[in-house]
C-alpha cells in the first residue's frame, strides 16, 4: 500500500514537470563567440523571447574545437543542438558526416540575393549556413597611439616593428613588441605563403606544401623570432591579444571578430592590409569566409524545427545584423546594410572591405583540416630551429597527402570479421550461462515477493546501463569497424584492421613509453610530497585544520583553470617562474613551451601540483590509525625521527597508499586535460603527447573514429593488466609477511 502511494506521488511529480516543460519550446544555440559578441547575442536572445514566448532560447558558448567535438559526439547519438553557430570551414566536414539540414527549402531564392555568396556556404552546391556577417579573416591591426601610418611593403614592416621593440629582459614591465600573433597557429601563417606567390592549397582539396613560397614563408616567420626579434618568443592567441590590449604590442595580426574586444579594452587602433612582399610583388592574402548558422539534421519534433527555423531567419535578419554591426562593427552580410551610413561612416569597415578584395575563399572541405594538423607540427619545428625549412615542407606535403589519404579511405570487411563474430557469439554464450541462475531469481523475487526494492536500485542500474556499460560496448564495436568521416551514418564491422595498425605503428610504443614515465613520475612525486607533508602536519605543525585546508587547494580548483593558469606562468618572458628564476637564481630564461622536453616537464610540474593534495589527504587519514603509543615506546628506546618513519609510519600507512597510488596510476594514465591544455594539443609539433590525448586527436582532428576507439581499447587492456600485475604483487608480499 505505501508502496502504491509512493509511486503514485513520483508518477504525479513527473507528470507535473512534464506539463510545465511543455508551455515552452526549448531551442538549443551552440555558439563560439567571443565575450563582445556574446554580450549582444544574449540581448537580441532576450528581444527574440519576448516576441516569442512560446520558445525559450538556451545558449551554450564553446571554443572552437570544444564546439567542433562536441557536436560531433552529440550527433554521433542523434542529438545535439537544434543551431549551430561557427566558421565556414566546419560545414565541409559536417554535411559529409551528413550532420547539417540543407538551408535550400528555408530560404528563397530571392531573399538569398541579399546575402553577399561568402555568406551563402554552400557544399556540393547546395546550402549548409548563412552568415550574419563576411569576412573572419585576418589582417593587420596597429595602435593609432604607437603607429600614425601602418607599413606599406615587408622591409618597412619590420623596420617599423623593431622600432616599436624593446624585448622583457626579466625586470622591465615596460617592455614592448612591434608585432604580436598567434605565429604558431597555421591559420594564421599560411597569409604569408601566398604572399610569395602560391597557395597552401590546390584545386580545393589537394596539398600544396613543397613549394618555395612555402619554405621563404617558413623562413620569413623564424626570422620574426630569431633574427628581427620584433615578436615575442613564445605567443599564442591570448598572450597576444593581451599584449595588444595593454599597449605592449603595436601591431598584431588578428581577425575582424576582435574588434569588439579592442574597443571595448580602449584602444584607439586601425586595421590595414598584410605589407606587399617585395621579392613577389604581392601582398599575403588572408583566407576569408563567414560564420554563420546551420541547421542540425536531428531535429526530431516539427515544433522545434519551427521554431529553430524562426530563430536562425531571425538572427539572420536586416534588424540582428545592423544591431551586430552597431555594437561591434562586424561587415553585415545582407548588401542593403551596407549601404547605410551605419557602415558606409564606417572607416574601419571600409578599410576592411578592401582588405578582404585581397583574400583568398576559405576552403571548407574536410582535407583543409588533414592539412592544417600536417603543417602544424612541422612548422613548429621550424621556429623552434629544430628542422630546416626546406625539410620542414618536404615533409609537410608528404604527411598531408598521407593523412588526407587515410581520412578519404573507406575500409572494407576482411576474413578476420568471421573470426570477431565468433568470438561476440562465444562472450555473449558465457554472458548468459553465468548470468542465467541470477537472473531467473531475480525475476522470480520480482513477480513472488516484495519488488519495491528492485524498484529503488533500478534507476542507478539504468544510469550505470547508460553511462558505463553502453558506451564501453558502443566503443568496443567501434574498434572494430570502418567507422570514419564517409561512413559517419553507415559504418560496418570490418575486423581487427586498427588493432593490426595500432601495433605495428612504432609511434604507439613510442608514445606509450612516454605515458608511462608521466604516470610514474607523476605519481612518485603525488605520493612522496603527499605523505612527507601529511607527516609534517600531523606530527610537527600546529593549527592542523588550517594547514589541511591551504594544502588541498590545488585539488580543490579546477583542472582547467589550474592547466591554463600554470601555461600563462610558464611563458618564456613574461611567466613568473622564468622571472623569478633569472631574477633571484640569475639564471637563463627557460623556453618552457617552446621545445618538446622542457613543454612536458611543464606538463609534469603542473599534473605534480594539482596531485599531490589526494595523497596527502589519503595518508592524514592513515596517519591518524596509527597509535601514539607505538611512537612513544619507540622514543623510550631511543630511535630517531627517521627511524620512527621507516619503521612505524610507512608500513602502517602502506595499505591505505597502496590503493590510492594504484587509483592515481590509472587517473594520470588517462589525464587529458593537463596535457591538452598546458601543452596546446601537444605541441611542440605533437611531441608532448601521451596515449589518450594521441587518441583525442585521431578522433576529432582526423575523424579516424575506428582508429581511436581500437587505441582505446588498447589503453584499457594495458591499465586492466596493470591492476591484475599490481593486486597479484600486492596479494604475494602479504602472504610472505604472514
Amino acid at each position: 500500500m505505501q508502496t502504491n502511494k509512493f509511486l503514485k506521488l513520483i508518477l504525479s511529480i513527473i507528470i507535473s514537470t512534464c506539463a510545465i516543460a511543455s508551455n515552452k519550446t526549448q531551442i538549443q544555440l551552440w555558439h563560439q563567440m567571443i565575450y563582445s559578441h556574446r554580450s549582444v547575442l544574449a540581448e537580441v536572445i532576450k528581444d527574440f523571447e519576448r516576441e516569442n514566448p512560446d520558445i525559450e532560447v538556451v545558449s551554450i558558448y564553446r571554443e572552437t574545437e570544444e564546439l567542433r567535438s562536441a557536436f560531433q559526439s552529440a550527433a554521433m547519438g542523434g542529438s545535439g543542438p537544434e543551431i549551430i553557430f561557427g566558421p565556414s570551414d566546419q560545414v565541409g566536414p559536417f554535411v559529409t558526416m551528413g550532420l547539417l539540414q540543407n538551408l535550400d527549402d528555408v530560404y528563397k531564392q530571392d531573399e538569398l540575393e541579399d546575402f553577399d555568396p561568402l555568406a551563402r556556404v554552400k557544399f556540393n552546391d547546395e546550402l549548409y549556413m548563412l552568415g550574419n556577417s563576411v569576412g573572419n579573416f585576418l589582417m593587420l591591426i596597429y595602435n593609432k597611439a604607437l603607429i600614425k601610418t601602418p607599413p606599406k611593403t615587408l622591409e618597412e614592416f619590420i623596420q617599423v616593428a623593431k622600432e616599436n621593440t624593446s624585448p622583457a629582459n626579466g625586470k622591465d614591465s615596460s617592455a614592448r613588441y612591434g608585432l604580436a600573433f598567434n605565429y604558431t597557429e597555421p591559420f594564421f601563417f599560411v597569409p604569408w605563403v601566398t604572399g610569395f606567390g602560391e597557395h597552401f592549397i590546390k584545386d580545393d582539396n589537394i596539398p600544396n606544401l613543397a613549394t618555395t613560397s612555402m619554405i621563404d614563408a617558413f623562413k620569413l616567420m623564424h626570422d620574426f623570432k630569431e633574427v628581427y626579434k620584433i615578436v615575442p618568443l613564445e605567443c599564442d592567441y591570448e598572450a597576444a591579444n593581451a599584449l595588444f590590449k595593454e599597449g605592449r604590442a603595436a601591431m598584431i595580426i588578428n581577425g575582424d571578430w576582435s574588434w569588439g574586444d579592442y574597443k571595448a579594452a580602449g584602444v584607439d587602433f586601425g586595421v590595414a592590409s598584410f605589407p606587399l612582399i617585395e621579392k613577389s610583388g604581392k601582398h599575403p592574402a588572408p583566407l576569408v569566409g563567414t560564420t554563420g548558422y546551420s541547421l542540425n539534421k536531428n531535429i526530431h519534433s516539427q515544433a522545434k524545427k519551427d521554431a529553430s527555423i524562426k530563430l536562425l531567419r531571425y538572427l539572420t535578419s536586416e534588424e540582428i545584423q545592423m544591431y551586430f554591426t552597431k555594437e561591434i562593427s562586424t561587415f553585415p552580410s545582407r548588401y542593403k546594410i551596407r549601404e547605410t551610413e551605419l557602415v558606409t561612416g564606417n572607416p574601419i569597415l571600409n578599410e576592411a572591405s578592401k582588405i578582404m578584395k585581397t583574400g583568398q575563399p576559405m576552403p571548407i572541405v574536410p582535407e583543409v583540416r588533414a592539412i592544417w594538423d600536417s603543417l602544424r607540427g612541422l612548422y613548429q619545428s621550424v621556429l623552434a630551429g629544430n628542422m630546416a625549412p626546406e625539410e620542414a615542407a618536404s615533409l609537410a606535403q608528404e604527411k598531408a597527402e598521407k593523412q588526407i589519404s587515410q581520412m578519404n579511405e573507406i575500409l572494407k570487411p576482411d576474413a578476420s570479421l568471421n573470426v570477431i563474430y565468433a568470438l561476440f557469439a562465444v562472450v555473449i554464450i558465457i554472458i548468459l550461462f553465468y548470468f542465467a541462475k541470477s537472473l531467473k531469481k531475480i525475476v522470480t523475487d520480482i513477480m513472488e515477493r516484495n519488488h519495491f526494492p528492485y524498484v529503488m536500485i533500478l534507476p542507478a542500474y539504468l544510469g550505470i546501463l547508460s553511462v558505463v556499460l553502453f558506451p564501453f560496448v558502443y566503443n568496443i564495436l567501434l574498434s572494430f569497424s570502418n567507422f570514419s568521416l564517409h561512413t559517419f551514418e553507415s559504418w560496418s564491422l570490418i575486423g581487427i584492421h586498427h588493432y593490426i595498425e595500432v601495433l605495428t605503428d612504432p609511434k604507439f610504443y613510442e608514445i606509450l613509453l612516454k605515458t608511462i614515465i608521466w604516470t610514474l613520475t607523476n605519481v612518485f612525486f603525488h605520493v612522496s610530497i603527499g605523505v612527507i607533508l601529511a607527516v609534517i602536519i600531523e606530527q610537527v605543525m600546529p593549527k592542523k585544520n588550517i594547514w589541511r585546508t591551504i594544502l588541498i587547494i590545488p585539488w580543490a580548483i579546477p583542472q582547467y583553470i589550474t592547466a591554463l593558469t600554470w601555461r600563462g606562468m610558464f611563458n618564456q618572458e613574461y611567466g613568473p617562474i622564468n622571472l623569478f628564476l633569472q631574477e633571484y637564481l640569475q639564471l637563463s630564461p627557460i623556453q618552457w613551451l617552446s621545445q618538446p622536453m622542457t613543454t612536458f616537464a611543464a606538463c609534469l610540474l603542473t599534473n605534480v601540483w594539482l596531485g599531490f593534495p589526494f595523497m596527502m589527504i589519503v595518508a592524514l587519514g592513515g596517519l591518524q590509525s596509527i597509535p601514539k603509543s607505538i611512537y612513544e615506546s619507540a622514543e623510550l628506546d631511543g630511535a630517531n625521527p627517521l627511524q620512527k618513519f621507516f619503521h612505524i609510519t610507512w608500513p602502517m600507512i602502506t595499505p591505505v597508499i597502496k590503493p590510492a597510488a594504484l587509483l592515481g596510476c590509472i587517473w594520470t594514465f588517462n589525464t587529458l586535460n593537463v596535457i591538452w591544455l598546458v601543452s596546446n594539443s601537444g605541441e611542440p609539433a605533437d611531441q608532448t603527447h601521451i596515449l589518450v590525448s594521441y587518441v583525442y586527436k585521431a578522433a576529432f582532428n582526423l575523424y579516424r573514429y575506428g582508429y581511436s576507439a581500437a587505441l582505446s581499447v588498447i589503453i584499457f587492456v594495458i591499465l586492466v593488466l596493470a591492476s591484475l600485475g599490481a593486486n597479484y604483487i600486492n596479494k604475494k608480499s602479504a602472504k610472505a609477511e604472514l
